[in-house]
C-alpha cells in the first residue's frame, strides 16, 4: 500500500474506532497503525462530535429541518446525509446506517411528478426551489451506488428524474449573459453561480456514475460559470459584471474543476485571488463557502492546499460549539440553523477521507 494510502486508511479506521470508543469509553488504537497527529486527531474528533449531534437533530419522518422554522426540508436532509457519507458512513450498516436510509427515504418521497426534489412542511416555499433540487439531486448521485438493494431501484429512478428537470431548466430561454446556468425557480429566465453550482456539481456526480447526461449541458454550464469570472479575471462574482467574493470565487473554482477545467485562465486567477483573500468565519455565507473552497482547493493540491488548509480548518475547529455543531458568525446563514452549518463544516473537515467522489482529485 502506498504511503498517502496507508496515511487515509489509518485516520479513517481511527475516526470510526472513536466511534466505538465513544459509546463504550474505551481507549485503545489500532496497533497496526500510527494514530494521526494532533492537527489529524482535531479534525476527527470535531467530526465525530459533529454527526452525534446532527443524528440527534433527525426528525421521525426521517428528515432534518430549518432549526427554529419548523418542518422538514429536502435540502437539510441531504446535507445531513451527505455528511455521515463523508465521513466513511453507509447505508444499512453501523451507528448510523439507518439514519442515512431514512434520510434517502424521505428525500425520494417528496419527490414531485416532475422530478422537483423539494419539501418544507408547514411553510410557503417561495424561494430558492432549485438550491434544495440541486442538494438532493447531488445527495442521490452520492449514495446511489451504496444504499440496499431494496432501495436501489427507487433511488436510481429518482435521481434519474431529477437530473430530467435540472437539464429542462438550463434550457428554459435567457438572455445570452445568462443562459447555461440556473437560478431560483425551474422556469427562471437568468441565473447566479451560486444556484448554478449545486446543479453543476450535481450533473458531474451524476454523469460519472453512468446517467445520461450530455456533454453540451455540461459545457454550457461551464460557459456560464466563465461569465461569472470577474473582470481582472481574479475571482468569481454572483452574476456577470459583480464583483468577486471569497465565497463566489470558491464556488466558480470547484465548479470548473470538477468538470476538469484545471488549467484554464478563471481557474488560475481564482486561485490567485484565495490565496490573498482567503475566506473567513465572519464572511457573509461562510459556511456556503467553505464546502467549495475547502473542496476546490484539496483539488488543487500542492502549494494551494498547504497554505489553505490550516487556515479553514482553523476558522472551523474554533468555532465548533460545545455540542458537536456550529453557528454561522455572519447574519446571512443565522436564518439557516445549525443543521445547515454542522453539515457544510463537516463536509468541509472530511474532504482529506476521500469518501465522497465529488472529493476525488
Amino acid at each position: 500500500m502506498k504511503s498517502a494510502q496507508w496515511w487515509t486508511f489509518s485516520r479513517l479506521f481511527t475516526l470510526h474506532f472513536s466511534l466505538f470508543i465513544s459509546h463504550f469509553s474505551l481507549t485503545l488504537l489500532p496497533a497496526h497503525a500510527a494514530p494521526p497527529g494532533p492537527a489529524e486527531r482535531d479534525v476527527d474528533d470535531a467530526i465525530v462530535k459533529a454527526l452525534r449531534f446532527l443524528a440527534a437533530q433527525q426528525q421521525p419522518a426521517g428528515g432534518w429541518t430549518v432549526e427554529g422554522q419548523g418542518g422538514e426540508t429536502t435540502a437539510m436532509t441531504s446535507l445531513a446525509v451527505m455528511s455521515f457519507l463523508a465521513a466513511g458512513h453507509v447505508p444499512d450498516e453501523g451507528p448510523y446506517g439507518e439514519a442515512i436510509n431514512k434520510g434517502v427515504q424521505y428525500v425520494l418521497e417528496h419527490q414531485e411528478p416532475n422530478g422537483l426534489l423539494q419539501h418544507r412542511r408547514n411553510q410557503q416555499q417561495t424561494h430558492g426551489l432549485m438550491y434544495e433540487h440541486g442538494i438532493s439531486s447531488l445527495m442521490l448521485a452520492e449514495v446511489s451506488g451504496m444504499v440496499p438493494e431494496r432501495m436501489a431501484d427507487a433511488t436510481k429512478k429518482g435521481l434519474e428524474r431529477a437530473i430530467r428537470l435540472i437539464l429542462e431548466s438550463q434550457q428554459v430561454k435567457k438572455p445570452g449573459s445568462q443562459a447555461g446556468g440556473w437560478r431560483y425557480q425551474p422556469g427562471s429566465t437568468d441565473s447566479d453561480l451560486s444556484v448554478t453550482g449545486w446543479q453543476l456539481l450535481a450533473l458531474r456526480a451524476a454523469k460519472d456514475i453512468g446517467t445520461d447526461v450530455p456533454a453540451a449541458n455540461i459545457d454550457l454550464a461551464i460557459e456560464y460559470v466563465k461569465k461569472c469570472a470577474a473582470r481582472d479575471g481574479r475571482g468569481f462574482c454572483y452574476q456577470p459584471g459583480g464583483g468577486p467574493t471569497p465565497v463566489l470565487t470558491g464556488t466558480g473554482l470547484l465548479a470548473l474543476l470538477v468538470c476538469g477545467e484545471d488549467d484554464c485562465a478563471e481557474v488560475h486567477g481564482a486561485a490567485d485571488y484565495l490565496r490573498v483573500r482567503p475566506l473567513r468565519y465572519n464572511d457573509a455565507w461562510f459556511f456556503y463557502g467553505v464546502y467549495y473552497t475547502t473542496i476546490a482547493m484539496y483539488k488543487r493540491g500542492g502549494e494551494d492546499w498547504d497554505r489553505a488548509r490550516p487556515a479553514l480548518f482553523r476558522e472551523l475547529l474554533s468555532n465548533q460549539q460545545a455540542d458537536g455543531s456550529w453557528k454561522a458568525g455572519n447574519g446571512n446563514e443565522t436564518g439557516w440553523g445549525r443543521i445547515y452549518s454542522t453539515s457544510m463544516a463537516v463536509l468541509a473537515l472530511s474532504v482529506e477521507y476521500g469518501y465522497l467522489p465529488i472529493y476525488q482529485r
